[in-house]
């Protein structure tokens, strides 16, 4: 198998896990593995799953010396390339996929190198959103103050209510504003506010990509990141095991979005902004915290909200000075609850896009 093989057999097999890694006219995908991976990483990650399995688990199965076998995935995980949960006896290492996952944990190596080809990658077509092609890993949750309790609202849909049965949390930049400002168009706003839960907490501490915190201070960064505008992000399912707070600006999820033109149909969220034009002063307020270009002015003027576009972030409600916007459940038939598991997510995701995550080495 010639180098130049082995990269385009990696690209493949990325391109079987969540949104995809496709391919390009360009071929900048290649440049980013190439980048990332050594010829030997890349030739045993076309041999991992996404099951954890121990590095002695790996050796026997792929016929590897064992020391040598566990000295690499170390290493891969060090780099991001794999997924890493240290146990009391043993440590075990899976693939990831590159978005959500190896990007991500490139917080350490990100450079101005790296950074514009990630730039020139979405520009090509790294994240394709279009309802029925393929399914978004985080989801959008309203700002709490947002929802009028009139009716039950679900755990899942709750940021705060999240965090607070997390008893592991992590502290981290924002990948997506580190690459920006290194473009020179970062936007400024706060950037230590992505959280990770539970082992994926584990593992940002452990690679020095984040720091613990308490359910306190995961509390104030969900405060702090509403004042600045942020769109609450949690990973797409009921029990996530991170959560983003994003702008239009950097995050390469809401960029592509905004690119659709209906973005609603894409995301998992049960609200939407209304306006009552009663209450409506013509302030300007809620298109300068919209992140989505959901909201416009019409002649009276009064803020109008495209329900195609809105993502139901609630950004618009809390600084609305004359209350004049709410949050409104959806039509039933528009509802989407998330995936009840990180692995029931790749599941959807992989069925509907027409892939496998069982690794294409292991196909019969």
């Amino acid at each position: 198998m010639t180098a130049q093989s082995i990269y385009h057999q990696l690209r493949n097999q990325l391109d079987q896990y969540s949104v995809g890694f496709p391919t390009t006219a360009s071929g900048i995908e290649l440049k980013i593995l190439q980048r990332l991976f050594s010829e030997e990483e890349a030739r045993i990650y076309l041999e991992m799953s996404m099951m954890l399995e121990t590095p002695e688990q790996v050796a026997a199965r792929t016929g590897r010396d064992q020391r040598d076998t566990a000295a690499l995935l170390e290493q891969m995980a060090a780099k991001g390339l794999l997924f890493r949960k240290r146990g009391a006896q043993q440590t075990h290492y899976a693939a990831v996929a590159f978005v959500i996952g190896s990007y991500e944990f490139q917080l350490k190596t990100m450079d101005r190198e790296l950074a514009e080809m990630m730039e020139a990658y979405l520009e090509e077509g790294l994240l394709d959103f279009t309802p029925g092609k393929n399914i978004i890993p985080l989801r959008t949750i309203p700002v709490q103050q947002s929802i009028q309790v009139t009716h039950p609202v679900a755990p899942y849909a709750q940021a705060r209510e999240i965090i607070k049965t997390k008893q592991v949390i992590a502290l981290s930049d924002c990948i997506c504003r580190v690459q920006q400002q290194l473009l020179d168009k970062g936007c400024g706003k706060p950037k230590e506010v992505c959280l990770s839960f539970g082992s994926h907490a584990d593992y940002y501490v452990d690679n020095q990509l984040g720091r613990y915190i308490t359910q306190d201070e995961a509390l104030a960064v969900l405060a702090e990141s509403e004042k600045a505008g942020l769109v609450n992000q949690p990973a797409n399912m009921v029990n996530p095991g991170g959560m983003c707070n994003c702008c239009g600006d950097c995050c390469g999820v809401l960029r592509s979005l905004a690119k659709l033109p209906k973005p609603a149909e894409a995301v998992f969220n049960d609200y939407r902004a209304q306006v009552d034009s009663g209450l409506c002063v013509g302030c300007e307020t809620c298109l300068e915290r919209c992140q989505i270009n959901a909201l416009s002015m019409n002649d009276t003027p009064v803020a109008v909200v495209d329900h195609d576009r809105c993502i139901g972030c609630g950004l618009c409600v809390t600084t609305c000075p004359s209350e004049a916007i709410a949050m409104v459940l959806k039509p039933e038939e528009e509802r989407n609850k998330p995936p009840a598991s990180g692995r029931k997510l790749m599941t959807r995701t992989a069925t509907l896009r027409g892939t496998s995550l069982v690794p294409l080495s292991m196909t019969p």
